[in-house]
């Protein structure tokens, strides 16, 4: 073994032995993770068990419990049960909890009876980050993405799904049923047996029908006509493939646009974004401090009455319109200018359209804009439209609608910001997270789940931006 770097003997005994201190260096970043926790009110934050009991076994102080799962989280550990083997073998976490072990049920109890004060630690790190003043920007990248649940997608049933699965079982059925009848024509011991096989499975093929009738009583009655038995808060959900989907859940983040902290988080079973951008945008505005946030989104988040719901609370909304395309060549809506001084649009051939009285059968905030004599006579009205005249459809709020496409013009590279910023921790999320990205079941324990990685990523994010020594020293004063 010469000239090779070699171990001390196991066996060696020492007169003054290391102690934990020494294997842990001065920028691991579990001692942000033992300062940051011992500085909080956990009482104020709502933990239980704070305060111990005057008589019983002694239980775990919930900072020690809290530690592992940060720690946990922090090294991509968040099984209860792998964080009780790491808690045995582990010379940092034997540091961090002074050597406690928990076994698995203790810790998996702490995060699922502690979910509102798990969060809420979520939020007093975004509190720090403001603090030291990393908001100045006021601008957030608002975006959800899909995250599976631990329901698989056979365990999940829609109104569609029952449907077609009833066809194939009544087509497997027949078939068997047809298999049977050429069997009795013929007579031998192979056919005896191939007889009672097929007996067998159209028997199996009859239950199933009869669980699939009773699973669509259950999805007619269900609010969103979807049902899942594993997960029962989990939903099939679309993703970007054509053909595709998922169930699981739609995780919502803002994240700031300067330092790439997520500031607000939430999570929906909602499969669209479409009411998501009010709500998040006024989470990240009052976690940033700030009077007045620019928030940005992508066309998935379009919506009038969410942007109008903006509109006076200090939020500035930046969501590209979605935009259709034109059929057969005509002429879009782009195409006609408002002039909101005379109220009428202008269309190619320089006529004004004016708005046309109230009618019935129409919404009471829609109004309607033509010219009763130009179209007849009009040279573009080939390009224009195949109707007697062109009517432009005008929402009584469009110009909130107006004001924001107004701000991304000034604003040509918004896109592209909020593509680079809040994209970026969505797959560093789900790396973490591993194949199958929730452990828990029910919305409620998927909330906690998802600040636990949060409250990780952002630790990790800032870390690398100070620095162990100056973070600590941040949390301290």
């Amino acid at each position: 073994m010469g000239r090779f770097v070699e171990g001390e003997d196991r066996r060696q005994s020492f007169l003054l032995p290391e102690s934990l201190d020494d294997y842990v260096t001065e920028d691991n970043p579990v001692r942000v993770v033992e300062v940051f926790i011992d500085e909080l009110d956990l009482g104020a934050l709502g933990f239980a068990g704070v305060q111990p009991a005057a008589t019983g076994r002694p239980a775990y102080h919930p900072a020690t419990l809290l530690k592992i799962y940060l720690y946990g989280y922090l090294n991509r550990v968040q099984s209860s049960r792998r964080l009780e083997r790491e808690a045995q073998r582990n010379i940092e976490l034997m540091w961090l909890t002074g050597r406690l072990a928990p076994d698995f049920k203790t810790i998996a109890n702490f995060r699922r009876d502690n979910g509102p004060a798990i969060r809420a630690v979520c939020g007093q790190f975004v509190e720090l980050c403001r603090r030291l003043n990393l908001f100045t920007k006021a601008i957030v990248a608002i975006d959800g993405s899909k995250f599976k649940a631990v329901n698989n997608r056979d365990k999940n049933y829609t109104v569609a799904k029952v449907g077609k699965r009833m066809e194939q079982v009544d087509a497997s059925i027949n078939r068997y049923l047809a298999d049977l009848d050429r069997a009795d024509r013929q007579e031998s011991d192979v056919t005896e047996a191939r007889t009672s096989r097929i007996k067998d499975k159209i028997a199996g093929l009859r239950r199933q029908m009869q669980f699939l009738k009773e699973m669509e009583q259950q999805v007619q009655a269900a609010p969103d006509k979807q049902v899942s038995l594993t997960d029962p808060d989990a939903r099939s959900m679309a993703t970007s493939g054509r053909g595709t989907g998922m169930v699981g859940y739609n995780v919502q983040t803002a994240v700031d646009a300067e330092h790439h902290l997520i500031v607000a988080h939430e999570v929906t079973n909602l499969g669209h974004d479409r009411t998501q951008l009010e709500p998040m945008a006024l989470k990240a505005k009052e976690a940033i401090g700030c009077e007045e946030i620019t928030a940005l989104a992508d066309r998935g988040y379009f919506n009038g009455e969410q942007v109008l719901a903006c509109e006076g609370t200090g939020v500035l909304p930046c969501v590209p319109k979605t935009v259709w395309p034109s059929e057969r060549g005509l002429f879009t809506r782009q195409d006609f200018v408002f002039d909101a001084q005379n109220d009428c649009y202008i269309c190619p051939a320089g006529e004004k359209l004016t708005k046309g009285a109230a009618r019935s059968d129409r919404k009471d905030d829609i109004d309607i804009y033509r010219h009763l004599t130009a179209c007849f006579t009009c040279p573009l009205k080939p390009k224009c439209t195949p109707d007697k005249l062109k009517r432009i459809k005008r929402w009584k709020h469009e110009g909130v609608l107006d004001k924001m496409q107004a701000r991304l013009d000034h604003m040509p590279h918004a896109m592209g910001i909020r593509r680079q910023t809040v994209e970026h921790p969505f797959g560093t999320l789900k790396a973490w997270m591993g194949s199958t990205h929730f452990l828990t079941k029910t919305l409620e324990k998927i909330r906690t789940e998802m600040s636990l990685h949060v409250l990780a990523y952002n630790i990790k994010r800032l870390i690398q931006m100070l620095g162990v020594g100056p973070l600590i020293h941040a949390i301290q004063t």
